[in-house]
C-alpha cells in the first residue's frame, strides 16, 4: 500500500494499537494454558472444584485482561483514524487555498469535494483496522507459533506451511480488487461532480427544458456506479470465501494430525488441548486482515487521489524572506509572459503603473485581461519577466500581505450564504456596524438592504441566490469600499447595475479612486472613457496605449472597438 509514511501515522498511537494486540496474544497463550490444565485436571485426573477454583478465577480474570487490551486497541486506533483525518481534512484544505482558483478552474468542483469528503472518510477503515491488523497479522501468530512449537513441533510445522496460503491468495484477488475499487472510486466522483453541476445549473436546465433529461443521464451515471460497487462486492465476497476456507481447512488438519496422534498415545491430551485451542487464533488474524484488505484498497484508492492533490505544486510560492510592503504602489511589468498549458495568454507584456494612476484595459474576450489581473493578485506567477512594486520583484513580497493592498470587484462576485453583514465585512472582519453601513451607502446598496426582512443580518442563499445581480454587484463594490485599500482592480465593476444606478455608482467610485491606484477591466467601454490610459491588448500583447483621444484618432483597434460599441448601444 505504502500510504503510512505520508499519511504521517502517529507511531506512538499505532505502536500502542499493535502493543494492545500482542498483550492479547499473551493472554490467549496463558487463557489456553489455564483452561487445558482444567480440563485435564477435571476429567483425567478426577480434581472437583475446590481444586480447580483458583484456576477458574484465574482465567475469569484473563478473560477480563483480555477485554481491557481488546478496548485498549480499538480505543487507540479509533483516535489514530480521527487523528490521521484531522490532520489530512487541515493539510488538504490549506493545500487547495495554496494551490489558488488558477488550479481549482482546472477541477470539476464536485470531484475535489468527494476527495476532501469522502475520500478522507475512506481512509478511516485503512488507518483504524487494515494498518493496524496488518502489523497483527504478523505478530500475533509468530507469538503463538513460539508458544506451539516447544509443545507439538508437528502441529508448529503444519501452522508455519499452511499460514503462508492466506495472504498470497489474499495479493492474488487484491490485484483485480485494486483495478475494481479504482474504477469504483473514479465513478463515484463523476457521479457527484454531475450532482453538483445539476445542483448548480438547475435554473439553466428548466429554462432550456432539459431538467427532465437529466434524470436519464443521473440514472445512467447511478448505474455505473452500482454496478462497479458490485462488481468490488463480488470480489470482496469472493475473498473472503477463499479465505475462510483456507483457515477453516487449515484448522481441521491440524485437529485430525492431533487426534490420530492422540488416538495411538503419542501426544499428551493437555498439550493436545493446548494446540487445538490456539490453532483458530493463530489463522483469526490473518483471515481478518482478509476481511479488512477490501477497506485496505478502498482506503489507498481514495489516497492515491488525496496525494496527488497534495504533491501538486503551487504556482506561487512563499519567499524565505519576504521584502516589506513599500509605501509607493509604482507597479512595472517587465516582458511578462504566460500561458495556459499550450495556450499563450500573454507575451512580452511591458507596461508601468503610476502611483494614483488610473489604467483601463480593453480587448476582445480572450485578449488576456483577466490573466493581467490574476498575475497581479497572486494566482498565478510570471512563466517569463517580472512583476515589480517600487522596483521590489512581486515574488519576494509576502502574498498575505500584498493581497491586503488590493481591492478586486470581479465581474461575476461570489457571495457566500452568510448575512450581508459577513458578506461585506469578508475583506475586513474587524470592520464595526457603522462602517460596514457606511460602505454599504456608498456603493448604494443599504438602501435595498434596509428593505430586506432582517436588514444586514439577512441570509443571502448560496452565491446570493436571493439577490438579483445589481444587488450582488452593489454588495461587492461595498466590500471594495470597506477595505479602503490603495490598489484598486475592477473587473467591469458597473456591468450589471441599471443606468440611474450605474451613474451614481460610477460616481462613488471616482470618490474612492482618489489619491488611489486603479486598473479597471472594461467590458463596455462608457467605463474607460475617463482613464489615465488605455491599453488595447490583443492576443495576449499590448496592442496599443494611450488616452482615449489619442486612441481615437489612430484607425487601430481601439477605434474599432469603439465602433462597434456605439453601433450595438
Amino acid at each position: 500500500m505504502h500510504i503510512d509514511k505520508r499519511l504521517r501515522v502517529a507511531r506512538g498511537r499505532l505502536a500502542l494499537t499493535i502493543a494492545s494486540g500482542a498483550a492479547s496474544a499473551v493472554l490467549i497463550i496463558i487463557q489456553a494454558a489455564v483452561l487445558s490444565q482444567i480440563i485435564g485436571g477435571v476429567f483425567l485426573q478426577g480434581h472437583g472444584l475446590t481444586d480447580v477454583f483458583p484456576a477458574l478465577i484465574g482465567l475469569v480474570g484473563i478473560g477480563l485482561a483480555r477485554a481491557v487490551t481488546l478496548w485498549a486497541g480499538e480505543a487507540c486506533a479509533q483516535s489514530l483514524a480521527e487523528q490521521v483525518k484531522t490532520e489530512l481534512r487541515t493539510r488538504l484544505h490549506r493545500h487547495i487555498l495554496d494551490l489558488g482558483p488558477a488550479f481549482a478552474r482546472g477541477e470539476r468542483s464536485g470531484e475535489l469535494v468527494n476527495t476532501a469528503t469522502a475520500g478522507i472518510e475512506a481512509l478511516d477503515s485503512y488507518v483504524r483496522e487494515y494498518l493496524p491488523q496488518l502489523a497483527l497479522a504478523a505478530v500475533i501468530p509468530a507469538l503463538l507459533l513460539l508458544a506451539v512449537f516447544p509443545i507439538d513441533t508437528l502441529s508448529a510445522l503444519v501452522m508455519l506451511v499452511t499460514a503462508p496460503l492466506i495472504p498470497l491468495f489474499m495479493i492474488l484477488i487484491g490485484s483485480a480488487a485494486g483495478a475494481l475499487n479504482r474504477r469504483q472510486w473514479q465513478s463515484l466522483s463523476r457521479m457527484s461532480a454531475h450532482f453538483l453541476d445539476v445542483l448548480q445549473g438547475l435554473t439553466t436546465l428548466k429554462l432550456f427544458g432539459r431538467s427532465r433529461a437529466q434524470i436519464e443521464i443521473i440514472r445512467q451515471v447511478s448505474d455505473r456506479f452500482r454496478h462497479t460497487t458490485l462488481e468490488v462486492l463480488r470480489v470482496a465476497f469472493l475473498s473472503a470465501l477463499v479465505l475462510e476456507l483456507l483457515a477453516t481447512i487449515s484448522t481441521a488438519i491440524i485437529a485430525v494430525e492431533i487426534g490420530l496422534r492422540l488416538l495411538h498415545g503419542r501426544l499428551d491430551f493437555q498439550h493436545a488441548f493446548f494446540v487445538l485451542v490456539l490453532a483458530p487464533e493463530f489463522y483469526l488474524p490473518l483471515r481478518a486482515l482478509g476481511t479488512r484488505f477490501h477497506a485496505g484498497v478502498a482506503g489507498t484508492t481514495a489516497a492515491q487521489r488525496i496525494f496527488a492533490v497534495l504533491e501538486t505544486l503551487p504556482e506561487v510560492t512563499a519567499p524565505a524572506a519576504p521584502a516589506p510592503i513599500p509605501p509607493r504602489l509604482h507597479l512595472q511589468f517587465e516582458a511578462v509572459s504566460y500561458r495556459y498549458d499550450r495556450q499563450p495568454a500573454l507575451h512580452d507584456i511591458t507596461f508601468e503603473v503610476q502611483p494614483g494612476e488610473r489604467i483601463a484595459l480593453v480587448g476582445p474576450s480572450g485578449a488576456g485581461k483577466t490573466t493581467l489581473t490574476y498575475l497581479l493578485l497572486r494566482f498565478i506567477t510570471p512563466q517569463a519577466g517580472c512583476i515589480r512594486v517600487d522596483g521590489i520583484p512581486l515574488h519576494q513580497l509576502d502574498t498575505a500581505a500584498w493581497r491586503e493592498q488590493i481591492a478586486w470587484v470581479p465581474q461575476q462576485p461570489y457571495l457566500f450564504n452568510a448575512s450581508i453583514a459577513d458578506n461585506i465585512c469578508l475583506g475586513r472582519p474587524s470592520a464595526s456596524m457603522a462602517q460596514i453601513i457606511q460602505a454599504a451607502e456608498r456603493a448604494h446598496a443599504d438602501e435595498f438592504i434596509q428593505r430586506l426582512p432582517q436588514g444586514y443580518d439577512t441570509l443571502i442563499g448560496e452565491r446570493g441566490a436571493r439577490l438579483s445581480g445589481g444587488q450582488a454587484q452593489r454588495l461587492a463594490l461595498a466590500r471594495a469600499f470597506l477595505r479602503d485599500a490603495p490598489l484598486l482592480i475592477l473587473d467591469e465593476a458597473t456591468a450589471h447595475l441599471d443606468p440611474q444606478t450605474e451613474r451614481f455608482i460610477q460616481d462613488a467610485i471616482d470618490r474612492l479612486l482618489q489619491r488611489r491606484t486603479a486598473i479597471i477591466i472594461a467590458h463596455r467601454l462608457s467605463t474607460v472613457y475617463r482613464a489615465d490610459r488605455i491599453l488595447v491588448l490583443d492576443g495576449g500583447r499590448i496592442a496599443e496605449a494611450g488616452s482615449h483621444q489619442t486612441l481615437l484618432q489612430r484607425d487601430g483597434l481601439y477605434r474599432q472597438l469603439v465602433s462597434a460599441y456605439q453601433r450595438s448601444a
